[in-house]
């Protein structure tokens, strides 16, 4: 039996979507962030090195790394929807997609998060206007209009697909669905409507709901 183990409010409940969406059978061992730091603890560098989530066992097997694990959960039981052939023009879409949500666009969410943080971490009083300074350019310089870009992008892309190959579910959409989920709590999407309607639609597929029971609910760092 493939087990989950899953890290509270991480990447890794889209893991559980996916095999809710499957149908296959599995798992769920949770983590607690550190209640400071908000890493994952050091119990999980006994599954896997790095210590991170997600991380799934399937007997012998580890696999970590969401795309990685997207693709083998495709891949090993998927049917015809998970398993687009390459001559299919869907294909290419998903594959970009794949590779473009943790390469692309997480980076800069993760970032934003922890710019944001600066100004409040513990440092010498005389020190703290700097670094406000400094992280404050860098969200408004940088990582903001760069966000903005590519939610402008997305937004585009969906206004003219239902999900991100098309039609039907498929493996882009369980790996955009993080990134999206974690914007949506910080952006305001009255002007990204396509955007809201995807999250929404993942949000009322009752195998999220189920998966959102079983692993609980996300509620992307703040």
């Amino acid at each position: 039996m493939i087990t989950v183990h899953h890290l509270e409010n991480s990447r890794s409940l889209r893991i559980v979507w996916m095999l809710e969406e499957l149908g296959v059978d599995y798992q769920i061992k949770h983590y607690k962030r550190d209640s400071k730091t908000m890493l994952a603890p050091a119990e999980l560098k006994a599954i896997h090195p790095l210590g991170k989530s997600p991380v799934i066992t399937d007997g012998d097997t580890v696999i970590a790394e969401s795309g990685a694990i997207i693709e083998y959960l495709a891949r090993r039981y998927g049917d015809a929807q998970w398993q687009l052939e390459s001559d299919d023009a869907r294909w290419l879409q998903e594959r970009y997609w794949l590779h473009y949500a943790e390469g692309s666009l997480m980076p800069l969410l993760v970032m934003k998060l922890i710019f944001s943080h600066i100004p409040n971490a513990p440092m010498p009083f005389f020190v703290k206007p700097v670094a406000r300074g400094i992280s404050g350019k860098v969200i408004k310089g940088h990582l903001d209009p760069q966000l903005e870009n590519h939610l402008t992008v997305i937004e585009q892309h969906l206004a003219e697909h239902t999900w991100f190959t098309g039609d039907t579910l498929s493996c882009a959409d369980i790996i955009m669905s993080f990134p999206l989920q974690a914007a949506s709590a910080r952006a305001d999407l009255s002007k990204l409507p396509s955007i809201r309607r995807f999250v929404e639609q993942v949000e009322t597929r009752p195998a999220h709901q189920r998966a959102v029971q079983n692993a609980g609910p996300l509620t992307p760092l703040q």
